[in-house]
C-alpha cells in the first residue's frame, strides 16, 4: 500500500484558495512553501500569509504560468499539500460557461451540486485493495463556506446566484453545441472543467470546499454565435480579476474559526481509513 507519511514542520494555514493567477501576488506576509506529498507534487509551491487576519495558503490550480490543463492537475497532491499546512477549510473559484441565458458574463455562481463527467483523473485517496472507503456526498459543497460566500456576494451588491448545477467536463476542449443543449435540458446551470474531482477529494480528507465559479461565457448551446474560445475565457476573468479577488478575501474574513460542527469536518467519522491523514 502507497506510504502516506507526510513529514512538515513550517509555515500553518488555516484557509485554503485554490484558484487561477494574480491572486497570490495579493497575500500579505508571504512565503513560499513546497510540500512534498504520496501522491506526487502539487501544482506549484504554496504560497503562505495573511489576508484579513487570517492564515491563508494560495495554491495556483493550474500552476503559476498556467502551464498544466484541467485533465493534468494532480488533484490528489494539491488537497494533501493544503492539508498538511493545517488547512480545513478551502475556497475554490473557478471559471465557468453558463447554461442559462439570464447567468451572462460576470455573475458570480455559488453552485450546491455538482455532476462529474470527467474521466481518466485519479478521483480517490482509496483506490488500493483493503483500502475501501465510502464517504457520503449527497451534498458536496460546505454550508458555511456557501453562506460566507453568499452574504459576502450581497453585501458588495454582486447578487450572487444561490445555488444550481456546476457539471465538469473533462476538457481542455469545450463543448459540442448538442453536449452544451444537453446540459441545459437537464436543469444544470453551469458547466466548467476543474471541479471534480477536486470537490470530492476535499470530502475524502475531511475538508469544507466551496466553489465560487465566475461565468465568462453563455456555452455553445445557449447562444448562437461561433462557440466559446480560449481568448474570451481569459478576457472575462482578467476583466472581472479584481472583484473576484476582494470577493475572496471579504470571504476570508467572514469564515468562522474552528468550525468542528460543520458536517464537513465529520464525513469520515466512524470510518475506518487505510492510513493516517496529514
Amino acid at each position: 500500500m502507497k506510504s502516506t507519511s507526510t513529514s512538515y514542520d513550517g509555515a500553518r494555514a488555516e484557509i485554503g484558495i485554490i484558484g487561477g493567477s494574480g491572486l497570490y501576488a495579493f497575500v500579505d506576509s508571504s512565503a513560499t512553501v513546497e510540500v512534498d506529498t504520496p501522491f506526487g507534487a502539487p501544482s506549484d509551491p504554496l504560497t503562505i500569509g495573511e489576508v484579513a487576519g487570517r492564515s491563508v495558503a494560495f495554491l495556483p490550480r493550474h500552476g503559476r504560468d498556467h502551464r498544466l490543463p484541467p485533465h493534468q492537475v494532480n488533484y490528489r497532491a494539491n488537497l494533501w499539500a493544503l492539508r498538511t499546512v493545517g488547512v480545513r477549510q478551502v475556497i475554490a473559484p473557478c471559471a465557468v460557461g453558463s447554461l442559462r441565458a439570464e447567468h451572462d458574463a460576470g455573475s458570480v455562481v455559488v453552485p450546491d451540486q455538482v455532476v462529474d463527467r470527467t474521466w481518466g483523473r485519479a478521483h480517490t485517496y482509496y483506490d488500493e485493495p483493503g483500502a475501501v472507503v465510502h464517504i457520503p456526498f449527497a451534498d458536496p459543497y460546505c454550508p458555511t463556506g456557501r453562506r460566507a460566500a453568499l452574504d459576502t456576494g450581497r453585501r458588495r451588491g454582486l447578487d450572487p446566484v444561490d445555488g444550481g448545477t456546476l457539471v465538469v467536463v473533462n476538457g481542455p476542449r469545450f463543448s459540442s453545441r448538442a453536449e452544451s443543449r444537453w446540459h441545459q435540458a437537464q436543469g444544470w446551470a453551469v458547466v466548467g472543467m476543474t471541479a471534480m474531482p477536486e470537490a470530492a477529494l476535499a470530502r475524502e480528507l475531511a475538508l469544507c470546499f466551496t466553489s465560487v465559479a465566475l461565468v465568462t461565457d453563455l456555452d455553445a448551446g445557449v447562444e448562437q454565435g461561433e462557440g466559446v474560445t480560449h481568448e474570451e475565457v481569459l478576457r472575462v476573468f482578467a476583466a472581472n480579476i479584481e472583484k473576484v479577488r476582494s470577493l475572496l478575501f471579504d470571504v476570508v474574513a467572514e469564515l468562522p474559526s474552528g468550525d468542528d460542527d460543520c458536517p464537513c469536518r465529520h464525513s469520515l467519522d466512524g470510518l475506518k481509513l487505510p492510513f493516517d491523514l496529514p
